[in-house]
């Protein structure tokens, strides 16, 4: 395998969270391969978690934390590092790290609360969006069985 720092243009082009986790000052997002995916001087490259794997945004000041994280990406035999730090430089990034992480902030006491039902809403959304993931896994890896044991859930 060829190691290498980046060195060109970075595009974004697929950044969901594989897991989501909340504690009381940080949103985690959890990166795994098939659900982190950038051009490269027009060339594809896929997240591999052999570096850092998740980003970590502060709640109370919404801005990502982990700034020092190095994130590997791979073609082939190629591995290419890019730090958070010229990652947060591309609006592309910040946008979907912020649109992912915004149910979680803290809020300012003056801001509206969120009813009950808007909270269900958003938390059966998320079930359902990591039910959707796991299926998506269970595929990758030929699983028959617990396919349709979560196509059920559904």
């Amino acid at each position: 395998m060829i190691y290498r720092e980046v060195t060109g243009l970075v595009t974004l082009k697929i950044l969901r969270p594989y897991h989501i986790k909340v504690n009381e000052k940080y949103v985690h997002l959890r990166l795994e391969d098939q659900f982190f995916t950038i051009y490269l001087n027009g060339e594809e490259y896929q997240f591999i978690p052999i570096e850092a794997k998740e980003i970590r945004v502060d709640r109370e000041t919404k801005k990502i934390d982990n700034v020092d994280a190095k994130f590997a990406f791979q073609k082939g035999e190629d591995v290419v590092y890019i730090s958070m730090a010229k990652l947060i430089y591309h609006p592309d990034f910040l946008n979907q790290v912020y649109r992912i992480a915004k149910p979680y902030y803290y809020k300012d006491f003056q801001d509206t609360l969120i009813d009950k039902s808007e909270v269900d809403l958003i938390i059966d959304e998320l079930e359902h969006e990591n039910k959707k993931r796991l299926i998506d896994k269970a595929l990758d890896e030929r699983d028959e069985e617990l396919f349709y044991k979560l196509l059920e859930t559904l």
